[in-house]
């Protein structure tokens, strides 16, 4: 979803298009063209349709009728992504956005409910919308009259299309429609991290079952279905167990205190930071200016990266305040550890600064969830001179403390520390 862009809105929800949409469309154009003689026979012997073989196949009729009938069925995945986007708006969680791309579209809510009656209620309304939309096709179809062979072949083509797309999307291969209601069930007689986990499990069992029916096929489309559905089902499934495990941890409680943490000034060479980095095993340091002020001051942060941008025999001439990045990304230490992890992913980066803001005007908060609850938000912005560092976060970090509370069965990092 990194190569989108958006084309218009519906009821303020962007729509946008990934390119992989623009290269599956006259895939599916062609595929429905080149079948369009075959797939004309069934519907005139299941439907009636009364459609005229031998004018639907003159010409370019296939591919435009291809094309007429696989924009339709994109139309619908839109009307489906709607389902899901509406009732998850009227139970007041945000939607950033609906994206048709490969293998058909997706709501990209901001957050998901964890109240299985709101999960059920959700995912079904994307089925029971493409239900409504191959009902209503069926309609169009039979009041359109005998002789407009193309559109009756389009109409009769979404009315089995949708049909099939809600069975499909039913299949209980979480992360899908019918996986997400599987979940919900599940969650009624149990915690939400271990519904999560169980569906996972079916779903990629029924993701591996999909990929093998796809090479026996060899169908391309139903291989990347399945690849996706198993890496998606995998992802969500680690996320929801790291939110259950950090379930009120702050980044205070994992983090690694400012007096922990090995520091460069930015008159550091670069040389002496390159052999500071394999001496000491660390890849990123942060750039504390001790001139002018009692406990030094944060001026920027610099890795591993930034070094190999200088060549090494002019490494000598260079000074870390040359090579040093000053747009940091910062977090306070009373922020929610989920925020933190969240955010190195979301930018692709393997530390955040935590720092301690003295002056108020500075710390900018944010609206997490339903019930209005804020909590300060990490910002991009030059260090400023009220900033404490106050420690560093990273993935590895992140990761350890995942692994002491798995295997401790701890929960509330935070609660056992305040306790003592």
């Amino acid at each position: 979803m990194l190569r989108s862009f958006r084309i218009g809105s519906l009821f303020g929800i962007p729509i946008k298009l990934d390119i992989t949409f623009l290269l599956v469309l006259p895939l599916f154009a062609y595929l429905i063209g080149s079948q369009i003689s075959d797939v004309s026979d069934i519907l005139n012997t299941t439907l009636g349709a009364g459609i005229d073989i031998g004018y639907i196949t003159s010409g370019v009729n296939p591919w435009l009728f291809g094309l007429a009938a696989a924009l339709g069925l994109f139309v619908g995945v839109v009307l489906h992504e709607l389902g899901h986007s509406l009732t998850a708006r009227r139970y007041g969680f945000p939607i950033d956005s609906i994206t048709l791309w490969l293998f058909g579209g997706v709501a990209s809510f901001t957050e998901m409910p964890e109240d299985w009656r709101q999960e059920f209620a959700i995912s079904i309304a994307g089925p029971i919308v493409s239900v409504l939309v191959g009902v209503g096709s069926f309609v169009l179809f039979t009041v359109t009259p005998v002789g407009f062979d193309g559109a009756r072949f389009v109409l009769s083509y979404l009315a089995i299309l949708n049909i099939a797309l809600a069975a499909f999307n039913m299949l209980p291969a979480f992360p899908m429609d019918g996986g997400r209601v599987l979940r919900a069930f599940l969650a009624r007689s149990r915690p939400y991290a271990q519904a999560t986990q169980q569906a996972a499990s079916i779903g990629k069992f029924l993701a591996v079952l999909m990929g093998l029916f796809g090479l026996l096929q060899f169908n391309i489309i139903l291989i990347g279905i399945a690849f996706f559905v198993y890496i998606a089902a995998s992802s969500e499934a680690q996320q929801v167990t790291m939110k259950a495990a950090f379930q009120d941890v702050t980044v205070a409680d994992i983090m690694t205190p400012a007096g922990n943490l090995h520091t460069v000034s930015p008159e550091t060479s670069v040389a002496e930071l390159v052999q500071r980095m394999f001496s000491e095993r660390h890849t990123g340091y942060p750039v504390i200016d001790t001139s002018g002020f009692d406990n030094g001051r944060l001026v920027g942060l610099v890795t591993l990266s930034d070094a190999r941008e200088i060549k090494p025999v002019e490494r000598d001439a260079y000074t870390v305040e040359e090579i040093m990045t000053t747009d940091l990304q910062t977090i306070s230490a009373d922020s929610d550890a989920m925020t933190a992890i969240e955010r190195m992913r979301e930018h692709n980066i393997g530390r955040l600064l935590v720092v301690e803001r003295q002056s108020p005007t500075q710390t900018q908060t944010q609206p997490l969830g339903t019930d209005g609850s804020t909590e300060p938000a990490t910002e991009l912005r030059e260090p400023q001179e009220g900033d404490d560092l106050v420690g560093l976060i990273s993935r590895s970090d992140v990761m350890t403390a995942f692994d002491i509370v798995q295997k401790s069965g701890a929960v509330g990092l935070s609660q056992t520390q305040r306790a003592d």
